[in-house]
């Protein structure tokens, strides 16, 4: 087993946020072969355990008193089909974007929608990531998992996922599960997914990288570079409000964004929310609204997660004051 590291280790690195963060214990998992003794020793000595991967989903306390094991497995492989259909495998603790150009270098298609989301492959299905009109249920396969219930390996397909805008059956059961290879369904004559308003212009195209370098344009300049300005990316949910309240909405704020669902409710843009109801560039010590994007919440340098928090509370207050729609924010306290 990978043994375990200093006394209050430092996660101030570990978070794209960059909120002060330490845990009593930290361990490096570089094989799932060792969780099943992770969690043994952790019962044994009466610690908790949290699994941490890209730190890019989640709202780190000051201090953690138990275990934070860092996913670093790594590992990831190609396997063909029938028609150009390719199954990917990666390991959790391989790095989403780099998954995505690894792919798209071999000309597949699939996931260059979802290029330079931060974080890791075991991270994307628990939120099921999704950008520019691809989720990631659109290409799940299936994923192995350690099952913290049973002590055993499960695998799970779609349906045991239970996928929804970013939710899964992991946030329903959280802890449960520790996710340690995701397989997708890619395939090498496929066609680019260009339905969302700003791909739409693209015109033809042939190869999955054109794609992928217009969302890397497009989110470097809407989104901060998390690695200059601590931010975990949006920060809220778009909400989802129903016909009645979506129309009523709408009939007071007809340049509002909308989008129809399927069951008749209405997505509102929470970003639009929140720089309407003034909060764009706002600013609380070490911790502010994007002035580049409402959505997100950044970190100018040494905040803690009380501070952030006292900021989302604010945001949160006065949308729902302004517009009396509540916000229901999107990165994991952990």
């Amino acid at each position: 087993m990978t043994p375990p590291m200093p006394l209050n280790y430092d996660l101030t690195g570990h978070n794209t946020l960059g909120l002060r963060a330490s845990s009593h214990y930290a361990r490096r998992i570089e094989d799932e072969a060792e969780l099943p003794d992770l969690f043994a020793d952790a019962a044994r000595d009466g610690l908790p355990v949290r699994l941490l991967g890209g730190g890019s989903n989640v709202i780190l306390g000051e201090q953690y008193e138990g275990i934070t094991a860092l996913m670093a497995t790594r590992g990831r492989a190609l396997s063909g089909g029938a028609g150009g259909a390719v199954l990917v495998e990666a390991r959790a603790g391989e790095t989403w974007h780099d998954l995505v150009g690894w792919t798209v270098a071999q000309g597949l298609w699939g996931l260059e929608n979802l290029a330079l989301i931060p974080g890791t492959v075991g991270a994307a299905p628990i939120q099921n990531i999704g950008a520019y009109g691809v989720e990631l249920c659109d290409r799940f396969h299936a994923l192995d998992a350690y099952d913290r219930t049973t002590g055993s390996v499960v695998t799970l397909g779609p349906a045991e996922c239970r996928f929804a805008y970013r939710h899964s059956v992991f946030k329903e059961q959280p802890g449960r599960y520790v996710v340690t290879r995701v397989r997708l369904n890619l395939a090498r004559n496929g066609k680019p997914e260009l339905g969302y308003r700003e791909l739409s212009g693209l015109g033809p195209v042939d190869h999955p990288a054109t794609v992928m370098d217009a969302v890397i344009k497009l989110r470097t300049s809407k989104l901060p570079d998390w690695r200059v300005l601590g931010n975990a990316g949006s920060f809220f949910h778009n909400p989802v409000v129903s016909a009645a309240v979506g129309a009523a909405f709408m009939a007071t704020n007809p340049a509002a964004p909308a989008y129809p669902q399927a069951d008749g409710a209405i997505k509102l843009s929470a970003g639009w929310l929140i720089e309407q109801a003034g909060l764009k560039g706002y600013r609380a010590g070490p911790v502010g609204v994007s002035d580049r994007h409402a959505l997100v919440l950044v970190n100018y340098g040494g905040a803690t997660r009380t501070e952030l928090m006292g900021l989302a509370d604010h945001v949160v207050a006065t949308v729902e004051e302004r517009f009396g729609i509540r916000l229901k924010r999107e990165p994991e306290l952990l």
